[in-house]
């Protein structure tokens, strides 16, 4: 954080010099992209590390890169070029792409796990389905006996298909 020299600045203020509303900054802020200090008062207060932060994120979203990540760009250092400019470096990129990747990867877990508990929960809805027709029917006066062999055919059908599947289809 800033010493007792460096102004801090309120996060309206800080928002009107980065051009953005404070809800955004305290939206960066739930998010653990910035940290800013505390007044005794609990009041936000921004320096200017905290402001070249945020400009980064800003210029970050500006060009299309999701918060995660701008995460982990923020982990790493820009690095000055020969020119001057802020650049990653060849081995700051290479732990941008691992930590993405890892990312993608326990997407791409919790997807698979989300596409078994969905074909679950579509085969217990299908059995509830069955069974609530089959109140319904006898509700509407159809013969109990009539309706558990229309049962018994269906599940002998089903079970025909089933094996007649190749495995993994």
């Amino acid at each position: 954080m800033a010493d007792e020299s460096t102004p801090l600045l309120t996060v309206r203020d800080a928002a009107g010099r980065l051009g953005v509303t404070p809800r955004t900054l305290k939206y960066y802020e739930e998010r653990g992209l910035v940290t800013p200090s505390r007044s005794v008062g609990r009041y936000r207060l921004y320096d200017e590390s905290d402001l070249e932060r945020f400009g980064r994120i800003l210029r970050l979203r500006s060009l299309g890169f999701s918060l995660h990540g701008i995460v982990e760009m923020l982990k790493r250092p820009l690095e000055s070029t020969e020119t001057g400019r802020k650049r990653y470096s060849d081995e700051s990129l290479d732990e941008i792409r691992s930590g993405l990747q890892q990312q993608l990867d326990a997407l791409d877990t919790r997807i698979e796990a989300v596409r078994r508990e969905l074909k679950e929960a579509q085969t217990v809805r299908a059995e509830l389905r069955r069974d609530l027709d089959y109140v319904e029917a006898r509700l509407a006066g159809q013969p109990a006996d009539q309706l558990l062999e229309q049962r018994k055919k269906a599940v002998t059908a089903a079970k025909k298909t089933s094996k007649a599947k190749p495995e993994g289809a």
